[in-house]
């Protein structure tokens, strides 16, 4: 179980409380105005941002005064978080041991995750060399070595064109539900919300709101979400 117990971050005059919880294994898309903090949110999860107040519980996990590096989670951003220097095969091996030091059996992880995600072949690459499509596969390879219980994306995708965007959904979809993550993707896409997370939660006026089913949501949005997708409330 996730939840965010009353939880407020506060910073220069912004302020977003949140006071929810979500089901192992939930997928749920995060959706509102630009600046109403939707990354913000994902940030303090990470550990990237101390709230002013309230607590993160992951399975019974006080999760909130913990740094980054020792939450059980994975995050991705648009740039999908590959280290330039690295080769595509290293990137993922970060997700094994942080220092690198593989054993044959990690090698083999990892050769295993590249064909997982079509990349066989391609793990002696630099990030350069890879298409958008190929990082986002790359960047999901390692979320499945990971297999941590809760998984943030900061819209990942937004680079990608709408066929190869639907690709990768269906692949996360893929992904999440191997490793049992709970999922929270931030999008401006609706289109995004629908095809991937079963719940939503809109962040806006200050509020993340408990997460709630995608398709009533968006199909008769509250006013807010309304002037945010040029809708008629």
């Amino acid at each position: 179980m996730f939840r965010l117990d009353n939880l407020v971050l506060e910073q220069d005059g912004f302020r977003l409380s949140a006071d929810w919880q979500a089901e192992p294994g939930a997928k749920i898309a995060v959706i509102g105005p630009s600046g109403a903090g939707k990354s913000s949110l994902l940030a303090a999860i990470a550990g990237f941002y101390a709230p002013a107040s309230g607590r993160i519980w992951l399975d019974g996990r006080d999760l909130t005064g913990l740094p980054p590096g020792q939450r059980p989670l994975s995050i991705l951003f648009q740039d999908q978080n590959l280290f330039p220097h690295l080769s595509v095969a290293q990137n993922l091996g970060l997700g094994i041991r942080p220092d690198l030091r593989l054993a044959p059996p990690d090698h083999a992880r990892v050769a295993e995750a590249l064909e997982r995600v079509g990349l066989a072949g391609l793990g002696a690459r630099k990030p350069a060399q890879l298409s958008g499509g190929q990082a986002s596969r790359a960047a999901l390879a390692r979320v499945l070595l990971r297999a941590r219980p809760l998984l943030l994306l900061d819209e990942p995708f937004a680079a990608l064109g709408p066929a190869l965007k639907s690709e990768m959904l269906a692949l996360l979809t893929e992904v999440a539900g191997e490793t049992g993550a709970t999922v929270l993707m931030v999008t401006h896409e609706p289109r995004d919300a629908l095809d991937f997370a079963g719940q939503t939660v809109l962040v806006a006026n200050g509020t993340a709101a408990a997460p709630v089913a995608t398709g009533p949501l968006l199909a008769d949005p509250p006013p807010a979400l309304a002037a945010y997708l040029g809708l008629k409330s």
